[in-house]
């Protein structure tokens, strides 16, 4: 985005050295007029002036008031005296005052050319030097974000460092979870307790919103986002709409209302980096949870392996505990599998495990776990399952596994049944290791007493 040409404001009383100044300088700047220091004043109140040339000798307020006024009020602007009745003192004190120079009359055309040039160059050498030190602090805010590996906190921070940035207090990141697809989040600042409700009620539950359509930062009238907060009675009106997306399935935006001060260039060009620092951000975790996921996955049969599984059983545990619900573990073993390795090879049995793993997903719920605990040993995890619905859901595992057909090196096919045991917390145990214990021995209850059965161990 180009920024707009600098506005200069003429002020004299005189209208030939105000046609002089205009005619020197009009083809570097835009133009304004005024004869009086109160008509400049009015000026100033109204748009924002980049350069003040002032006569020093005025109707009313003089150049050294008026310089006063705008330092005070307009300290962005600069000002350059100009008059016919120089001295030192009131050069010293035009400077002191904070005047960016100092001119006499009568006014030469070059003289003010090489003046203004100057001024309004080192206006955008500082203005540029401002910018670098506000991206290079926008850079630093986001070093936290490198350190981060969840995405709720990634959008947290990126939504604080870009309201400071953009000294702004009012703003929403929307985001989705990798860990728990269609489980949508908002974090909201500046906004009011009831308005925080219907926020979250309006961003969260709108499934029309589709985050990885969303387009490049840019500052929005309307769209999808406008269109659910409308519908919680939270219209905003123009917005900074900032996506972040991850390589995955993490992704999300942040949103700040525009309000009364319209958002700028520079403002853009800082949301566009906090996204690039949090889109980093964002990967970096994905990589970081996607190799976690590795080394907590079987080889072979793709399911969890044992040490995820003290890990969830753990994290079950307490959430148990905290709500007071029930938890049910289910350790099974397949009957006779060395027969298996003996008869159709370790590859046909490496297939069968892969076979088995595939039908006991099929049997249970997403949020339950599934893990291959070792050897023909599987575990399966039910979350907010009680000892009887357990032994049901142990049937049906048992039960499916014993009319479901196994691949050999052939054209034939080959049958297994597994012995299930079955272990509730707390009533069985109420650490991981108790109930993996207690589920293992009701298992080999049920090996002894004849395989192909589920056995509790309500019953040891």
């Amino acid at each position: 985005m180009e920024s707009a040409a600098p506005l200069i404001l003429i002020v004299d009383d005189t209208r030939l050295d105000r046609e002089i100044a205009r005619d020197a300088v009009g083809d570097r700047a835009r133009i304004e007029t005024a004869s009086s220091a109160e008509q400049a004043l009015e000026i100033l109140s109204e748009q924002r002036v980049d350069l003040l040339l002032t006569d020093l000798h005025l109707p009313g307020l003089s150049g050294l008031e008026l310089l006063a006024r705008v330092r005070t009020d307009h300290a962005r602007t600069d000002v350059v005296l100009i008059t016919a009745h120089a001295s030192l003192d009131s050069a010293v004190q035009a400077l002191r005052m904070g005047a960016a120079d100092y001119l006499h009359k009568p006014i030469r055309a070059e003289e003010l050319a090489l003046v203004v040039h100057r001024t309004l160059e080192r206006r955008r050498l500082q203005a540029e030097n401002l910018h670098l030190r506000d991206l290079l602090s926008t850079v630093e805010d986001c070093r936290a974000l490198a350190s981060s590996l969840e995405s709720a906190e990634i959008h947290t921070i990126a939504l604080d460092v870009l309201l400071a940035r953009l000294r702004r207090t009012r703003g929403a990141a929307v985001f989705h979870r990798a860990a728990n697809l269609g489980s949508d989040d908002v974090v909201a600042r500046g906004f009011r307790e009831g308005e925080l409700d219907r926020l979250r009620t309006a961003l969260a539950a709108d499934k029309s919103i589709d985050v990885e359509a969303l387009g490049p930062v840019e500052v929005a009238s309307s769209g999808p986002l406008h269109d659910a907060l409308a519908s919680g009675g939270l219209a905003q009106g123009r917005m900074l709409v900032v996506p972040l997306h991850g390589r995955a399935s993490d992704g999300g935006a942040l949103l700040v209302p525009e309000g009364d001060v319209p958002f700028g260039s520079i403002d853009l060009e800082i949301a566009r980096l906090v996204a690039a620092q949090a889109q980093a951000a964002l990967q970096n975790a994905e990589r970081y949870h996607q190799a976690k996921e590795r080394a907590f996955v079987d080889d072979v049969t793709g399911a969890y392996n044992a040490r995820y599984l003290f890990t969830a059983l753990d994290h079950e545990i307490r959430r148990a505990e905290r709500y007071g619900s029930q938890l049910t573990l289910l350790f099974l073993d397949i009957d006779r599998f060395k027969l298996v390795n003996d008869s159709h090879g370790h590859l046909v049995g490496s297939r069968t495990l892969r076979r088995l793993a595939e039908v006991l997903g099929s049997c249970i719920r997403q949020v339950d776990t599934l893990a291959r605990y070792g050897g023909d040993e599987f575990t399966v995890l039910l979350v907010d399952t009680g000892l009887e619905t357990g032994l049901t859901i142990a049937n049906r595992i048992r039960a499916a596994v014993a009319s479901a057909l196994f691949e050999t090196r052939g054209a034939g096919s080959l049958s297994i049944t597994v012995s299930v045991g079955v272990a509730a917390f707390p009533m069985h145990g109420r650490t991981p290791e108790e109930l993996i214990e207690t589920a293992d021995k009701a298992m080999y209850r049920a090996k002894s007493l004849g395989r192909d059965r589920v056995c509790s161990a309500s019953d040891l």
